[in-house]
């Protein structure tokens, strides 16, 4: 029986409908982006000193400025408030006392040569910034302010989870329900964040969106899947450059979210936009209704399906069906080089994409300009790929990114702040380099493993990327407070390693995919055509029964 690629091949692989199809599924794509970096303007931190009772009262008295307000008040204040001390610490003194000197109110309250005790904030701050954040709002500063790493982290365990339980809700239930579902309990929890009283109810409703932001659709044939995944990627860009204008606009988290969450909604249009998934139907053994979708990608793409297809199959139908196990994935030597490889790749690009992103939040530029020039690289970024990859081949072009990116690290990370903008195109080649980096693994990671193993084999090692992403708020904001370019640091080191291990995998530029582990195991040394593979797919279906 024919496969229902051999099918594809006939009725439009990546014609009219599917291209339709792959428009309204890059809207999903576009509303990923806040979820995913969104912390960059909710989790927003402006620059922000202990609120004082009396201080504002003595100012107008004295009638200082804002600069010597701050300079007379504030410890170690050195017109940024750059240090801890004068971000979370306070003059143990009551501004409110009689007989205050305005040329050295210091003095005259503790006397000439004494050393004033600081203590916490304990009346609050005042921020510096025009519109609010989740920082502003609950004070995620000074000692609470590992709570803003939490909020973040939560989100991407919610990813770690979801991806595992939304893949067997998936296959259970069908990727049509399963992606309406998802969409309608991520738009939900968003609203209700937007509301949150609390911190407590604000991270709860943000791991619940983590935990329904993945979805799964199928009707591109195999030949184009790395183009649709590109172009769905460039989607996600689209995204991105949305968030900034949102964000410029609103500069009040709560309404922010709330725009980015509303929008969802309208996903729900799907159940009437997308058929199931033929190959979900083939799998589940439902051939009839399977059948009826091929024949409406068919009518969508004005062509009709050969008279020979009359019965479908799988392709682990065409010989004995093998389940898969995750001791295949480490049980022979070349698969478990492919593993760990994978796995430390997936956790890499997950760490610098947002890693990246969020230490762009905490430099001292216009937040949103930087952003917005960041996320434009990502266009370069796919169409050097698309240039690329067939040509040049993955490992080279996933090396040479790979040192691009830690090349920029460590350019912008020893730069003196003077040079801001020379500082900023570093850390957009680093982006535009990360994000190569992540679109290559996820051509590359299905690339590597047999037939029956390779949902499996991508399930795993991507799993890395989402427990990456949990590290990395505590890593980029962490280390900043010991030294502010300390995580690019990190950065470069890690992606460095990550250029020399991928070239130890084998080239698949113009191979076919593995349909055995001793095919995968052999990928190293020689490989099949895929011309030859796609003449036998071709003759396969000439001769199949009628």
């Amino acid at each position: 029986m024919p496969a229902l690629d051999d099918i594809l091949e006939q009725v439009g692989e990546f014609d009219f409908f599917q291209k339709k199809v792959l428009f309204v599924l890059c809207l999903l794509s576009a509303t990923f982006a806040p979820i995913y970096v969104g912390i960059f303007f909710l989790g927003f931190t402006p620059e922000h000193r202990c609120f004082s009772p009396g201080v504002a009262e003595l100012s107008q008295r004295c009638g200082w400025s804002l600069e010597e307000q701050l300079n007379h008040t504030v410890p170690e204040w050195d017109g940024h408030g750059a240090s801890f001390d004068s971000r979370c610490r306070r003059y143990e003194v009551d501004w409110n006392a009689t007989g205050i000197s305005c040329t050295d109110p210091l003095g005259s309250l503790v006397g000439s040569g004494s050393t004033i005790p600081l203590g916490p904030c304990r009346d609050g701050w005042v921020y510096n910034s025009p519109g609010s954040s989740l920082v502003t709002e609950f004070n995620l500063v000074c000692e609470d302010s590992w709570k803003l790493d939490l909020f973040q982290s939560c989100v991407n365990a919610g990813f770690f989870i979801g991806s595992m339980s939304i893949g067997y809700i998936a296959d259970r239930f069908g990727r049509k329900l399963c992606l309406l579902v998802t969409v309608l309990i991520n738009a939900v929890s968003g609203v209700l964040m937007a509301f949150a009283p609390s911190y407590t109810w604000t991270v709860t409703f943000r791991l619940i969106q983590g935990l329904v932001s993945k979805g799964v659709a199928e009707f591109v044939g195999s030949d184009y899947r790395r183009a649709a995944g590109i172009i769905y990627q460039l989607a996600f860009t689209l995204g991105l450059l949305i968030l900034t204008a949102l964000a410029y606009a609103l500069p009040h988290w709560r309404w922010l979210q709330l725009a980015v969450t509303l929008p969802s909604f309208f996903l729900l249009l799907y159940y009437w936009c997308l058929p199931e998934s033929p190959r979900w139907l083939i799998a589940q053994k439902q051939n009839d209704e399977a059948m009826e979708v091929i024949k409406r990608i068919a009518k969508g793409n004005r062509k009709k399906p050969p008279l020979s297809f009359q019965n479908l199959s799988s392709e682990e139908e065409d010989g004995e069906k093998l389940k898969p196990s995750f001791l295949d994935l480490v049980r022979t030597p070349q698969i478990r080089k492919y593993t760990f490889i994978l796995m430390y790749s997936w956790f890499t690009s997950s760490v610098l994409y947002q890693g990246l992103i969020m230490h762009m939040g905490i430099a001292a530029g216009n937040m949103y300009l930087d952003f917005l020039y960041s996320a434009l690289v990502e266009f370069p970024a796919a169409f050097i790929l698309l240039l690329t990859l067939d040509r040049l081949g993955r490992r080279h072009t996933w090396a040479a990114a790979s040192v691009m990116t830690g090349a920029a690290c460590l350019i912008a990370a020893f730069l003196p702040d003077s040079l801001y903008w020379l500082k900023m195109t570093a850390a957009c080649l680093g982006r535009m380099g990360i994000t190569m980096c992540y679109e290559i693994i996820c051509v590359a990671n299905p690339e590597l493993y047999p037939t029956f193993l390779r949902n499996l084999g991508v399930l795993v090692c991507s799993s890395l990327c989402d427990l990456g992403g949990i590290i990395t708020p505590f890593l980029v904001y962490r280390l900043a407070d010991l030294w502010h370019e300390l995580p690019l640091v990190i950065f470069a080191v890690i992606v460095l390693i990550n250029s020399g291990l991928v070239l130890l995998l084998p080239e698949m530029k113009g191979k076919a995919l593995p349909e055995t582990i001793e095919d995968a195991e052999n990928l190293h040394r020689y490989g099949r055509s895929k011309e030859k593979t796609i003449y036998l797919h071709v003759l396969t279906s000439e001769v199949a029964p009628k």
